[in-house]
């Protein structure tokens, strides 16, 4: 895919919104994407207004850690995104993420209009029918909801804290897998 675009092509900015257990490692991930201009992280799908990470962190506000991305979707579509989203995590474990265990670190779209619906739910199908996965796929598929942006120390937080021992242990290589799989796909810039 020939990333370069004529310098009178607009961009078609879009957003999406991923829950895929820390909002640590799917930042990392789709911050070093082209096309990506900012990843937000923070907090969808609870039923308690202004959460923070501690109440979050409690399972009780029904709140998943989510990035909020914004994209080029000249440059990257939607339905790739998903399928970074789909091979950097496990979309078959309920409610958890390797030691994250909880529904904050469930596995979740939260779509912003019907088209991203249907493209998450047909990539759901294909991916079922194609027995990617050993195990179903439990990934919901909602509408958005009010998102909440997590506390400043969330945001950035591998390129500010690469030396920390979740990002050393858990972080890190996650990224070395994502670019097994997705080289063409990230910045060259940080090749």
């Amino acid at each position: 895919m020939n990333q370069t675009m004529p310098e009178n092509h607009p961009p078609s900015l879009e957003t999406a919104t991923l829950g895929a257990g820390c909002f640590w490692c799917t930042e990392a991930i789709f911050q070093s994407l082209q096309g990506v201009s900012k990843v937000t992280s923070g907090y969808m799908g609870g039923t308690v207004e202004n959460p923070s990470y501690e109440n979050v962190c409690t399972g009780n506000t029904g709140h998943a850690e989510v990035t909020q991305v914004e994209f080029d979707s000249n440059v990257i579509s939607f339905e790739e995104l998903l399928l970074v989203f789909f091979k950097t995590h496990d979309p078959t474990s309920l409610n958890r993420q390797g030691n994250d265990i909880g529904t904050q670190y469930r596995s979740v779209i939260f779509y912003h209009n019907q088209e991203q619906k249907e493209k998450a739910n047909k990539m759901i199908d294909d991916l079922t029918k194609e027995l990617v996965f050993d195990l179903p796929i439990v990934t919901e598929v909602a509408p958005i909801t009010e998102f909440y942006r997590a506390e400043n120390y969330h945001q950035n937080y591998f390129n500010q804290n690469s030396g920390q021992s979740y990002c050393a242990f858990v972080i890190q290589p996650k990224l070395v897998k994502f670019a097994e799989h997705f080289r063409e796909k990230i910045k060259p810039e940080l090749l």
